[in-house]
């Protein structure tokens, strides 16, 4: 089990329903958490429609986790 920090932008904010948190999981990776989260507080948005950053670092839905990560989840946005 780890410990992952994390942060939530425009709809999964809406859907998760806080800015940040702190959570334990034991998945392996990025993508591996995004589902945990997606199932449970029903993201509308598929891995492939989301950006994730690990440690402030852009990175990949594959890449491992390590206890203590910083992760951020971030859909598209529309701006004008």
């Amino acid at each position: 089990m780890k410990n992952i920090r994390l942060q939530y932008f425009a709809i999964l904010r809406e859907h998760r329903g806080q800015n940040e948190e702190s959570r334990d999981t034991t998945a392996a990776t990025a993508g591996e958490l995004y589902e945990e989260l997606k199932s449970e507080f029903k993201f509308p948005l598929g891995q492939e429609q989301t950006r994730v950053a690990i440690n402030g670092e852009f990175s990949v839905m594959d890449a491992p986790l390590n206890n203590g990560d910083e992760v951020v989840y971030i859909p598209p946005v529309a701006g004008g």
